[in-house]
């Protein structure tokens, strides 16, 4: 490495996290599989006017100061013309919702007049409104506070009608299945709770696509199957699309030659850490949030549905604070890759957890050596936080 390299390397280290580190760590997950997911949203996603691949980037620099071999970013900054990856979990969820339904007579209830209710913290909701706007249907947003009022100009631009929720998110969703409870609507949330579960479990299938992506982009620049994968949880319904993937039957026999298998990093807000507390303490556990720069990972309660894989698939799980995921946000945007705080957040959390005090101990936990392919999921570009 170039002294210019060490230079810079040093400057991204970040401060370091509060002590003791909020971590969990249980490497037997790896010995864990589970059936894979369908192949079916991605053959959908492909067929969708202006599909594509969003970029896996390599960033040497980052390589270096985590001293593995290879560091990947998977930039979600444009996803169907969207700052964020929801639109591929929506999309899919909602194609099914309307198949489903299609049997169903016009008029009240009908399929011709079906209108779709969702809770957001701001990309998952625009994603609702932009597929309800191409269809040619209604959309209905409950946003809870801490929402910037760009992101929900952005939403009410796809046409949705907005609600604001004075309230977390666990608020908005509670307005959110109140609202959905009419006969013309149809409730597409990506939480899954006792008795809503089909329709959750589907915007799961629908962010399947993402790591199928990675694994071909991986393939094509000749890297090893990726040592750790780390993604960023909110509800937990991506993480599970993560841990569904890499945990898969189907993907036991694309481990690298070396017999690593892939361990799997969540990441979340120190004051929203709702899956790191299920996980210490090894039970379904609410936690009470307050603000946070990633707002889109606010979120005190984990989707039912996610949860039981996610404690029996997830390796570890770390939080970050808001100063760590804006410090990775600068550091990404001088690499040339648009993220948001809550996209940046994998960045935060791999660094909190290789380097730092007890760094050789979590690195050896996660299997994680010098040659090492590491891919840190960027779920949001900078537009999506357009406050900040």
């Amino acid at each position: 490495m170039t002294d210019q390299e060490n230079d810079l390397s040093a400057a991204r280290l970040p401060a370091p996290l509060p002590s003791p580190l909020p971590w969990y760590a249980r490497p037997a997950a790896r010995a864990w599989t589970c059936a894979a997911p369908s192949p079916d949203a991605r053959a959908f996603h492909a067929s969708l006017p202006g599909y594509a691949s969003t970029a896996l980037h390599e960033l040497p620099l980052l390589a270096a100061e985590l001293a593995v071999a290879r560091v990947f970013v998977k930039d979600e900054s444009s996803r169907f013309g969207l700052p964020a990856f929801k639109a591929l979990g929506a999309s899919w969820a909602i194609d099914r919702i309307l198949a489903r339904d299609a049997h169903r007579a016009p008029g009240p209830g009908g399929a011709r007049t079906l209108r779709f209710v969702t809770a957001t913290d701001g990309n998952h909701g625009r994603a609702v409104a932009r597929m309800a706007r191409q269809l040619g249907r209604r959309a209905h947003v409950f946003v809870p506070d801490g929402v910037h009022p760009a992101a929900v100009a952005a939403i009410e631009g796809e046409g949705a009608e907005v609600t604001a929720v004075a309230g977390s998110y666990d608020a908005a969703v509670r307005d959110a299945r109140a609202a959905a409870a009419a006969p013309d609507a149809v409730l597409v949330q990506d939480m899954a709770w006792d008795g809503y579960e089909e329709i959750p479990a589907l915007v799961v299938e629908g962010y399947a696509t993402l790591f199928a992506e990675v694994d071909a982009q991986l393939e094509a620049a000749g890297a090893e199957s990726p040592a750790l994968v780390a993604v960023p949880v909110g509800v937990g319904s991506f993480a599970q699309a993560a841990v569904t993937h890499y945990r898969s039957r189907a993907t036991a026999g694309l481990r690298s030659g070396r017999g690593m298998e892939t361990a799997l990093l969540a990441v979340e807000p120190v004051g929203a850490a709702c899956v790191l507390a299920s996980l210490r303490a090894g039970r379904f556990t609410r936690v009470p949030v307050g603000v946070t720069a990633m707002a889109g990972l606010n979120c005190g309660t984990p989707s039912s549905l996610a949860w039981p894989v996610l404690r029996d698939g997830l390796d570890a799980a770390v939080a970050v604070t808001d100063a760590e995921s804006m410090s990775a946000v600068r550091d990404l945007a001088e690499l040339g890759v648009s993220a948001g705080p809550c996209g940046a957040a994998s960045l935060a959390g791999v660094r909190a957890a290789l380097t730092g005090t007890g760094g050789a101990e979590r690195r050896a936990a996660l299997g994680v050596g010098s040659d090492a392919t590491v891919v840190l999921i960027s779920t949001e570009g900078a537009a999506a936080n357009p406050g900040l």
